[in-house]
């Protein structure tokens, strides 16, 4: 399959190979070759996988780069290699061989121990660098066939922010307080010095990587000689990159700077938010969060993609019966309704779902957040600002001062706010809140220990949604396939959906509701009144493939 004098792989004998191992046939050859003859210059798995071919020993599978891969890497008695960014050991990779020997030879070192290096390459029979990089490094060097587009991507990506770490931490001060006149000195001046411009390159980096892994958070940690940057993906946090304690010190500076927080302050935790776009030109918000450690500053940064701000019911995962009850309730003229679930089950996204369907020129939709999740045109937001006094109990009452139809508050936290969401809607408007409860049943008994008199409960209480979120099956694949897939990095699970349950009180179930309430006795009552459990919801989204049972007992336990 490859060509004798170069051993670079030859596109018709690896067309040849296809065709006897019957996965390609000769029209299929002939498409490949009208194409390699307008894009002369790409790889040859390339040049195949580019016209979309059908595999023809399986049909329905798509002959797609990392199927090509895979078979080249049987072929040739290689490990195939699905590179996985998050899987990389970057700051220990990154710096073993220089940027121009990895491009020359299209090669990307993917792992190093003591003994050994492991690196990717597209060309198999290519192996004129492999002693001088053995000699080099004092290590054996393992084979492994990847992406021709995965190693050029990834190389050209973490060559360029392992060459901006270590220019920042070559010319940045080792005094702290130099460090910050730098900064300093880089913002006051339009024409920034190199290293500004290495700083202002890793965040650019870590912002738009953390778009394109779909990250929902960043995670920049402060240790004793590093700071961790880590992404929260589909719910679970991943290891990204290890930066020098003093490259993490400006980072976080810098980005404190662009959301406008006060950055000689690093005592106190601050809140800010930063809006960016991205290279096709949407904008992006982020909401950025300080916390005091012990080395350092903690900073968090929660992405709102603009594909997600307006996700609809079904993109949450609402069952029909379910999404039919809560657009019900959503219409009702007054009462509370209430989303319930542990940090990050999504209950915010449930919230403006909803808030946007109810949100038409002829309704007044306030709403009252600390702080404000997503910035939206379509209502009116009002910031808690515990310093003026202005917290939710004070933010409703002035609100109910503006003719609402519709009031959102961000979180029911105390018996004061409690109450004055009792008396919004016994005054004729239409509440929504979250509270922190394991399910449905169980906000009855907090807002009873938040002190809200059992006969408001009844007259106001109109429903309740408790919910988790789980991960999603991807659709390319099944978790722990051999077949790696580039849509979900090999994990088997892109994206995640809701487990929901909607409770409705009936008649029988408040009559319950009085002094000594009892929990199960509450629960009892409302399945039998046909209530669909979290368990129940569950064993839906396992009936239908759209998780599996690992998933539902992390999220559900």
């Amino acid at each position: 399959m490859h060509n004798p004098d170069t051993l670079t792989l030859d596109l018709h004998r690896v067309l040849e190979a296809l065709l006897a191992d019957r996965l390609v046939d000769a029209n299929d050859s002939l498409r490949v070759l009208q194409h390699a003859a307008e894009h002369p210059v790409d790889h040859p798995l390339e040049q195949i996988a580019a016209c979309a071919l059908d595999n023809r020993k399986c049909p329905g599978q798509p002959l797609d780069l990392d199927h090509l891969c895979q078979w080249l890497a049987g072929k040739v008695g290689q490990p195939y290699l699905r590179i996985d960014p998050l899987q990389l050991n970057l700051p220990q990779v990154s710096g073993l061989v220089s940027p121009a020997f990895a491009r020359r030879h299209g090669i990307l070192i993917v792992a190093a121990d003591a003994l050994s290096v492991t690196v990717a390459s597209a060309q198999p029979y290519q192996d004129d660098w492999q002693a001088d990089l053995a000699r080099s490094l004092g290590r054996k060097v393992l084979r492994a066939v990847a992406s021709p587009a995965h190693i050029r991507e990834c190389g050209q990506s973490f060559q360029r922010l392992a060459q901006s770490v270590k220019g920042a931490q070559t010319q940045q001060s080792t005094s702290l307080g130099e460090l910050e006149q730098w900064l300093e000195a880089g913002r006051r001046h339009t024409d920034a010095n190199a290293d500004d411009a290495h700083i202002v390159h890793i965040v650019d980096w870590l912002l738009l990587y953390a778009l394109e892994q779909r990250a929902s958070d960043i995670h920049l940690e402060p240790r004793r000689d590093q700071g961790h940057l880590r992404y929260r993906i589909d719910g679970l946090l991943h290891a990204v990159y290890s930066f020098p304690a003093g490259v993490s010190l400006a980072l976080v500076s810098r980005l404190k700077h662009l959301a406008g927080m006060d950055v000689a302050q690093k005592r106190r935790p601050q809140d800010g938010r930063l809006h960016s776009r991205l290279p096709s030109g949407e904008a992006v918000e982020l909401r950025l969060s300080t916390l005091p450690t012990s080395f350092g500053e903690k900073l968090v940064l929660r992405l709102f993609d603009p594909q997600r701000l307006h996700e609809s019911f079904e993109q949450l995962g609402l069952q029909a019966q379910q999404l039919a009850q809560w657009q019900t309730l959503l219409g009702q003229r007054q009462g509370i309704i209430l989303v319930t679930g542990p940090t990050g089950s999504g209950k915010t996204s449930t919230l403006y779902a909803s808030l946007n369907y109810l949100a038409t020129p002829q309704v007044n939709l306030c709403t009252i957040e600390d702080p404000v999740e997503r910035i939206e045109p379509a209502f009116n937001q009002f910031q808690v600002q515990h310093g003026l006094g202005l917290g939710f109990s004070e933010g409703v009452r002035a609100m109910l001062r503006q003719d609402p139809d519709i009031i959102m508050i961000g979180e029911i936290r105390d018996r004061e706010t409690a109450l004055v969401a009792v008396q919004a809607a016994l005054t004729g408007h239409l509440v929504l809140s979250t509270l922190h409860t394991n399910d449905a049943c169980a906000t009855i008994i907090r807002l009873q220990e938040l002190g809200v008199a059992d006969y408001l409960i009844k007259a106001t209480l109109v429903g309740v949604m408790a919910q988790r979120l789980v991960r999603t099956v991807c659709r390319r694949c099944q978790p722990n396939a051999s077949a790696a897939c580039r849509t979900c990095r090999g994990t088997g699970f892109w994206g995640r959906t809701g487990l929901f349950e909607l409770l409705v009180p009936s008649e029988r179930l408040k009559a319950m509701i009085g002094p000594g309430t009892d929990l199960a006795d509450l629960r009892r009552q409302a399945l039998a009144d046909g209530l669909i459990d979290l368990r129940r919801a569950a064993e839906a989204k396992l009936a239908s493939g759209h998780t599996v049972e690992q998933e539902v007992l992390r999220a559900c336990n």
